[in-house]
């Protein structure tokens, strides 16, 4: 009889414990509303309900894909749901500029904050042919718009823009960069730069790609930017009315419907090396999902990222449909 009080006791002291850690993270929450900097809070109450959840679907069969890694990720637990080569180490491209763009946001004073492309290092990215937002040296350009310039069409010199200003030279900033994979758990992950551009010690995996992308959506401004379709700039000392840019991803997204749901937005990436990458999110049946792939190659398919998205989506929408 005593052992049997005693094993009510400890169920009853786990209850309220459960009550009282679920009741602060609502005042936490509402607290952090209440001054503004709710994001960090919202980020650390998503996490630890997370803890409590489990993915609708524990596995999903991710063959007949052109990419040689692939990692899907419950967005809402972060548990991955399935995977190809997904710790293996592979070159990101321009997905870093995930990193580039969620280290600014988190750095920056200001997005109206008004920054001016300077520096040789700008110069020389039409030596290495890196994609351009098409912002030129000497302009004066809001840090909102060149982090819009960085995310949809992989504007090398918004990247070098933001990183200068922020930290005072690229090298710099990437050690921000580096600092925060490791606190993210990105153990696999060493950046060189802040564009992607190619480099034998600039490595991640398609698991920290997917963690990375997974807390960068959580931020509502990486969020917005990364769903958009196109972003027209403020007028600028170089260009009066602006410049028109579309997301590198979503133009090749005529229809981002899915079996289920939809694709949201994302970050393509390519090198020769590195082959066609995409990280991206997408909500089905009012749950979302983190999906990254890489290596990907074709000789007659110019968009086989994108193709492997609509595949692994679609698959996964008719799975959850079935349930």
């Amino acid at each position: 009889m005593a052992a049997g009080r005693r094993k009510r006791r400890r169920r009853n002291y786990r209850k309220r414990l459960l009550i009282c850690l679920l009741v602060q993270i609502l005042a936490l929450t509402a607290f952090g509303c209440a001054l503004g900097w709710n994001r960090g809070v919202s980020s650390f109450a998503a996490d630890i309900a997370g803890k409590f959840s489990s993915p609708v679907i524990a596995d999903l069969d991710l063959s007949g894909i052109w990419s040689t890694c692939a990692v899907l990720m419950d967005e809402r637990s972060g548990k991955v749901i399935s995977q190809v080569s997904g710790e293996e180490r592979m070159y990101p491209a321009s997905m870093t500029k995930v990193m580039t763009a969620i280290v600014a946001i988190e750095a920056l004073p200001g997005l109206q904050k008004q920054i001016t492309l300077s520096g040789d290092d700008i110069d020389q990215l039409y030596k290495h042919d890196a994609t351009q937002a098409g912002f030129q040296l000497g302009e004066k350009v809001t840090a909102l718009d060149l982090l819009y310039g960085v995310m949809l069409p992989s504007g090398a010199e918004c990247c070098l823009a933001l990183a200068q200003d922020i930290s005072g030279s690229e090298a710099k900033f990437v050690e921000k960069m580096n600092e925060k994979a490791k606190k993210l758990g990105m153990d696999g992950t060493h950046f060189c730069d802040c564009t992607g551009l190619h480099d034998p010690e600039h490595y991640s995996t398609a698991r920290d790609i997917a963690v990375l992308m997974r807390y960068a959506v959580h931020n509502p401004v990486f969020r917005k930017i990364a769903q958009a379709v196109r972003h027209t700039s403020q007028g600028t000392n170089l260009h009066p009315d602006g410049i028109t840019y579309y997301s590198s991803m979503l133009k090749n997204m005529p229809d981002p419907s899915v079996t289920g749901g939809e694709i949201l937005g994302g970050k393509t990436g390519y090198t020769d090396v590195a082959g066609h990458c995409l990280a991206s999110f997408a909500r089905i049946k009012d749950r979302e999902y983190i999906l990254v792939t890489a290596g990907a190659y074709s000789d007659n398919d110019p968009i086989p990222h994108i193709e492997d998205a609509y595949t692994i989506y679609n698959r996964l929408g008719r799975v959850v449909d079935g349930k």
